[in-house]
């Protein structure tokens, strides 16, 4: 995930010694050829063959320039008008920005997984706010450490795509369904790890793996068979909505698009067993939307990949009440926890326990610091509910 300037640390940081990272994008072969590993250019501003547009203020939205026309098509008339979308409008903006991932069976292989890294360092485009109220002190640091197995019980899993650099991969949650109880195929993840933002699309061959490494067949540098990776098969993406603020301002560079950096999948197994993604994993999350932050207790899960970890283990960090980060204070503050998971973590489900007792989703690792001492996460508010309930509706 992207590293983060914060404006509440020491002096140190304040100098500039946090930069952004490039979410979990792709670092390795570009495509299956081979070559020299890249992390994926940025979006080209004549991207889909449409006029660069964007810039300046476009029916009351403040957009970056270097947009194609083509991608804006759909927005509402402010960011605040988003809050009063309903399914028409959700499925308008669907319309306009199809996501089409076909089932490519098998091309996921244990070489293409191990291929896929976190991209490489890149500045930051903006810092966050002052303290007043909306960014906290630095929390204190909490170590990663690892969930035991078995990991077939538990909601959580990893996702890889391609794009343009090559391969990429994060972490994800099994989330229920609000209109298929108990058979849910949705999968909560980060807006980044499905969109490459600003001026570009959505990536491909894009699919989840549910109890990745389950065995620790592959743990510690050892080479191991796609059963043993993906015990619980590879789920493909079928749908997957993301807010049009990450679409359209994101980056993965720690900037205000971070605040609604989140995505939903809907998945399909790759060989149709009849059964639905929770069924198959045995549980699924709800999510919390609107949770009262002064009253969490979170603990983030991801499977990070730069050392001291290498990707295949799932960690967590129980983090406790998180504080609070802002990059732009007219968009809800995130969540911030200590802890010292790594890129490769993206994406990885936020939990704390509700007042029913049951445990449930509250955010997902969006972006962190440079020295891996505390991670950051979107508060899911009115936005965020829309989008699951949009998805949960939706079908082909």
């Amino acid at each position: 995930m992207p590293s983060i300037h914060r404006s509440a640390v020491a002096a140190a940081l304040a100098a500039g010694t946090l930069f952004a990272v490039s979410a979990c994008g792709p670092d390795g072969p570009s495509g299956d050829t081979g070559g020299t590993s890249a992390a994926p250019p940025p979006a080209s501003a004549s991207a889909s063959g449409s006029a660069a547009g964007g810039g300046g203020v476009i029916g009351g939205l403040t957009l970056p320039t270097g947009i194609p026309t083509s991608l804006l098509e759909g927005l509402p008339k402010s960011w605040d008008d988003l809050k009063k979308w309903k399914f028409e409008d959700w499925d308008n903006w669907a319309s306009q920005h199809v996501f089409n991932n076909p089932v490519v069976k098998d091309f996921w292989n244990p070489d293409k997984m191990g291929d896929s890294k976190p991209a490489d360092p890149a500045p930051p485009t903006a810092k966050p706010a002052g303290d007043a109220g909306v960014t906290d002190p630095e929390p204190p640091v909490v170590k990663a450490v690892p969930v035991a197995r078995p990991y077939t019980k538990q909601p959580s899993g990893k996702v890889f795509f391609s794009a343009e650099g090559g391969r990429g991969n994060c972490s994800a949650t099994v989330i229920a369904d609000p209109a298929h109880p108990g058979k849910s195929n949705l999968v909560w993840t980060a807006g980044h790890c499905v969109h490459q933002g600003k001026g570009g699309n959505f990536f491909k061959d894009l699919v989840f793996v549910p109890a990745y490494n389950n065995s620790g067949a592959s743990s510690g540098g050892k080479k191991a068979p796609l059963a043993e990776l993906a015990p619980l098969g590879t789920w493909w993406a079928k749908d997957v909505v993301t807010s049009p603020q990450w679409t359209v301002e994101g980056g993965g560079t720690g900037d205000s698009a971070s605040q609604y950096d989140f995505a939903v999948m809907r998945v399909q197994n790759q060989n149709d067993t009849g059964k639905s993604l929770e069924e198959t994993v045995g549980s699924a999350v709800p999510v919390w939307f609107d949770a009262p932050r002064d009253k969490l207790s979170v603990s983030a899960v991801g499977y990070p990949l730069y050392k001291p970890f290498d990707g295949q283990e799932l960690y967590k960090c129980d983090g406790g009440k998180p504080v609070r980060l802002s990059f732009d204070p007219k968009r809800p503050s995130m969540l911030t926890i200590g802890c010292t998971m790594t890129q490769g973590s993206s994406g990885g489900g936020w939990f704390a326990t509700m007042p029913d007792g049951k445990l449930a989703l509250v955010s997902n690792t969006s972006i962190g610091t440079q020295d891996h001492t505390s991670l950051s996460g979107p508060y899911l508010e009115t936005v965020a509910k829309q989008a699951l309930e949009y998805i949960s509706r939706k079908q082909k």
